[in-house]
């Protein structure tokens, strides 16, 4: 146990809970704080966004005016995040003046593609076949060497796709590498996959675990678009998920939540593709569908509280409302079995998320040995 672990302590009831980053997430991990009788005060670039519509503090300023982190650190208990870009020299610099859960080592693997995928292969857990590559020359010697079709994806900073480019042919190479920014990247293989599932797992500085049932992810341009839950594969490639998970989970020695990207390859292989330490899209279906929400969960986990039941009541569908959304937000609501999410965004442009919907479905028969684990 790592001593950001064994040093944690339960944050009581009526604290405040700093959070770095404004969206969705944090809008929705404010909302799910308020009946645990916690507040939430956001440190953000951004004079408008969607948490500070729900908070009850806002501290505006840039990621690396110390006198404003030092600030909003001592006005709260416990400090996390709700965004993966984040500077990690930021949270580091948190750390002097309190716990930062996820810990910054965490985040800082995480946002390196590189990084990321050998941590991953060096929990024992596979990923695809992957290279380095800095110079075009290196690019090109990569792709030789993998195979086409490939993926070429800047190492930092990049998701729901951007920074990355399909390479299908030898002619692609020069395009590609001026759509990830003639930078660092890393080449992947091609995965010829099934379908995409993720699982979220939450954990306490105690190491009490809680893991959500694997779900089937459907994207559109890179962006997801639905989420069913549970994964309608099955039991066997589940358990494995949420073995994958739960490993990683221990490997990072997690405190907070990490969503775990997957491919379930037609060889019935599971590959991980990403990760991330914060709630994640393909979890807001537990809001309307669980015991205890990824959210709530969050919160519980970084507060070192007990951790929620996540078992699932329904079975669930979530469409993420895309772009400009017209009335579908009021045919949302005209739909009596639908649960209407919007994020308070005022302006819309396309792949943008500006709200999500539920639909609940009776609890299916699947008899996953791991339901709702919780230990």
């Amino acid at each position: 146990m790592t001593e950001q672990t064994s040093n944690a302590k339960r944050i009581p009831t009526g604290s405040t809970i700093g959070m770095l980053g404004a969206g969705q997430l944090g809008r929705m991990t404010a909302m799910a704080a308020a009946p645990l009788g916690y507040e939430l005060h956001v440190f953000t670039p951004k004079a408008e966004s969607p948490t500070a519509q729900v908070c009850s503090k806002v501290t505006v300023a840039d990621w690396d005016d110390k006198e404003a982190l030092a600030d909003f650190a001592k006005s709260v208990d416990v400090i996390t995040y709700e965004w993966e870009n984040i500077p990690v020299d930021t949270l580091e610099y948190l750390e002097d003046f309190g716990d930062v859960f996820p810990s910054p080592h965490i985040l800082k693997i995480a946002q390196d593609r590189l990084a990321e995928k050998r941590f991953v292969n060096d929990a024992g857990v596979p990923t695809a076949p992957f290279a380095e590559v800095e110079t075009f020359d290196e690019l090109k010697e990569a792709v030789d060497d993998i195979g086409t079709p490939c993926v070429v994806k800047s190492a930092r900073f990049g998701y729901d796709g951007k920074g990355q480019a399909t390479i299908e042919t030898p002619d692609d190479l020069e395009e590609a590498w001026r759509t990830i920014g003639e930078r660092r990247a890393i080449v992947e293989g091609f995965v010829d996959y099934v379908c995409e599932m993720s699982v979220i797992i939450a954990r306490s500085p105690s190491g009490q675990l809680a893991v959500y049932d694997p779900v089937l992810n459907h994207h559109v341009d890179h962006v997801l678009d639905t989420t069913e839950a549970p994964s309608p594969a099955d039991a066997a490639v589940c358990e494995r998920a949420v073995d994958i998970a739960r490993t990683l989970g221990e490997a990072f020695d997690l405190v907070g939540i990490l969503a775990v990207e997957l491919f379930l390859t037609r060889d019935d292989d599971l590959l991980v593709n990403e990760v991330a330490p914060r709630p994640h899209n393909s979890g807001h279906w537990t809001i309307d569908a669980c015991h205890t929400s990824q959210f709530e969960q969050f919160v519980r986990a970084v507060c070192d509280l007990p951790l929620g039941s996540p078992k699932r009541h329904s079975d669930a569908v979530m469409k993420n409302l895309l772009g400009p959304i017209g009335d579908r937000w009021l045919e949302a609501l005209e739909d009596p079995e639908a649960n209407l999410h919007l994020y308070g965004k005022t302006e819309a442009y396309p792949g943008r998320k500006m709200g999500h919907v539920t639909r609940l479905r009776p609890l299916s028969d699947a008899e996953y040995a791991f339901l709702g684990e919780h230990k």
